[in-house]
């Protein structure tokens, strides 16, 4: 298959297309979302979820684009300041009126999550956040102003690297990768709708907040996806051991980056190979045959942003 050839994409915009207070003491153990939607429908498009750990729950309440019902603290954990506070700066950057922390026995807030959720005494009910296109996602990074120092032109602007996941399924190992997709500034994750779950708290405790600072967008057919990322000027590099290329060869150098990978045992897809612009694999030895997928991700962004640096 003829792969393109690479170019340093233009700064041309792409089209634009188109309450929960559940009352206290809960009754048995609530799943962690609240007001299950009827057969059919998405959670994550209505109803609310818990989230805890004291970095996603403060994290969530400084998101102004975060509803927020209620939050509840520990009286041996000391963070109802913290929890005022982070809800203080979500005010004052435009969001709704934040409660105030409601301070509880710690085995009042376990009755309230799933089974061995460790909240670290804070949880937050909050709304779910809106959802994202990826059609959003390239037209909101098109309207970023240019970095200090850059010049006119094609470079007036900042450089994207965004993580696409083929049917990634673990809430942990996704968190992870949201996690190290804000440490190193990622654009976006992109997720295959079709296998990937719901943001939980789960998830959103193993991203240590990096769900409210970077989009995690839901799509229905990875490969349109990745050919609209193309379109809208990333070069789709995908991560497979069955390759020569290394990702430390130059690859990601120069304009923005789509690092696609694949769910850990399966790897990418041959429909998603194929429609990768390349394909790479990180250096390593015989020893072990792959690494983590949240590692996998890790390496690879750090890479990127390595590469942006030298």
């Amino acid at each position: 298959m003829a792969k393109r050839k690479r170019r340093i994409p233009n700064a041309g915009k792409p089209p634009r297309h188109t309450a929960d207070n559940a009352p206290w003491p809960p009754h048995g153990r609530p799943d962690e979302t609240v007001g299950a939607p009827r057969e059919g429908t998405h959670a994550r498009t209505r109803g609310a979820l818990w989230l805890y750990g004291v970095h996603a729950a403060l994290a969530a309440l400084a998101n102004p684009q975060r509803v927020i019902y209620r939050v509840v603290t520990s009286a041996q954990s000391s963070l109802d300041g913290d929890a005022n506070g982070a809800a203080e700066i979500g005010e004052t950057n435009g969001a709704a009126a934040r409660p105030k922390a409601e301070i509880r026995d710690r085995r009042e807030i376990d009755a309230l999550l799933p089974p061995h959720a460790v909240h670290q005494g804070i949880a937050v009910q909050a709304e779910m956040l809106p959802v994202v296109s990826i059609e959003d996602l390239c037209h909101d990074l098109r309207r970023e102003p240019a970095t200090a120092g850059d010049t006119a032109g094609d470079e007036a602007r900042r450089q994207h690297v965004v993580v696409v996941l083929d049917q990634a399924t673990d809430p942990q190992n996704i968190g992870a990768v949201i996690r190290s997709a804000a440490a190193f500034g990622a654009a976006g994750v992109v997720i295959h709708d079709r296998h990937a779950p719901d943001v939980t708290g789960a998830m959103a405790k193993a991203a240590s907040g990096g769900v409210e600072k970077i989009p995690l967008v839901r799509v229905t057919n990875l490969a349109r996806a990745l050919d609209y990322l193309k379109g809208a000027g990333f070069w789709c590099v995908g991560l497979d051991g069955h390759t020569d290329k290394m990702l430390t060869d130059g690859v990601l150098e120069g304009g923005d980056i789509a690092l696609v990978l694949g769910a850990e045992g399966q790897g990418l897809r041959r429909l998603t190979l194929e429609t990768c612009d390349l394909v790479a694999k990180i250096p390593m030895s015989d020893a072990i045959e792959s690494l983590n997928l949240s590692n996998a991700a890790a390496i690879a962004l750090y890479e990127f942003a390595r590469t942006r640096r030298t």
